[in-house]
């Protein structure tokens, strides 16, 4: 068995709601299961977008360089003084 940490996360009353919903009716075993299950399947998603994305970029030439990066950072409005 995988170790274990105990956190406090906030989310909406509504998703609170809807997963205990769920646990009562036997869809999920239980809140801190399904929060589990849910956040592995963020981290898997966020993986495989990184994947994808290296893949893309190494099939298009490579690397953004950084006159392409600041091109996108105008376009999509990235402002890097936050970043």
């Amino acid at each position: 068995m995988a170790s274990s940490q105990k956190v406090t996360v906030t989310l909406p009353v509504e998703s609170v709601q809807a997963i205990r919903e769920l646990v009562a009716e036997g869809k999920a075993d239980s809140v801190s299961g399904f929060v589990q299950h849910a956040v592995a399947v963020s981290l898997d998603d966020v993986a495989g977008w990184g994947a994808m994305l290296a893949q893309a970029l190494e099939e298009t030439g490579g690397p953004l360089t950084a006159e392409e990066r600041e091109w996108a950072d105008r376009i999509l409005g990235v402002d890097d003084s936050v970043a």
